[in-house]
């Protein structure tokens, strides 16, 4: 059975699971700001970070298969008074055993809905360009804005560019 809640705080079991679906999401060549071998105290860290930082600006998902967490995604609502419309998608990651079960749309429409019911009418995002999550973007009516060349770099060594995307809501 699969379920999307809103977390809130991490409990030190949740906190766990996270940190290992950001281990897996990484050693999958996810660009999410770490390159592999990242240590179980670095990915605890930074979700330790993360569940600190919750309230108005950062929202954080979660979805679990049969009570396990395999998925996560964040929103960043801007809270600049020219940009109370818009907020960033950042770190939707899907645990590479739960793949193919429809969680990154589940995480998605949650976001999707969650920025509907705040008045917020875009969403933006970046993924690396020509990764498997540029496809799934596309595929949920994300619209590319652009791409940029050196962002980040790759598992392997290489500067990568990363594509720019957005999304218009709708009531």
């Amino acid at each position: 059975m699969i379920s999307i809640r809103r977390l809130e705080q991490g409990t030190p079991e949740e906190r766990q699971a996270l940190a290992e679906l950001l281990i897996d999401s990484v050693e999958g060549g996810a660009s999410v700001g770490f390159l592999p071998p990242l240590s179980l105290d670095a990915a605890a860290e930074y979700w330790r970070g993360v569940l600190a930082a919750l309230g108005p600006g950062l929202v954080l998902w979660v979805a679990e298969v049969d009570g396990r967490i395999d998925g996560t995604v964040q929103l960043a609502p801007s809270l600049r008074p020219n940009g109370l419309h818009r907020a960033e998608v950042q770190k939707l990651l899907v645990h590479s055993r739960a793949r193919g079960q429809g969680l990154a749309s589940r995480l998605l429409q949650a976001v999707e809905q969650f920025a509907r019911g705040q008045g917020r009418t875009l969403l933006v995002l970046d993924t690396l360009a020509g990764s498997k999550a540029e496809a799934v973007y596309q595929h949920f009516q994300w619209q590319r804005a652009g791409e940029i060349p050196d962002w980040a770099r790759h598992t392997d060594g290489e500067l990568h560019p990363t594509v720019l995307f957005f999304k218009r809501l709708t009531a």
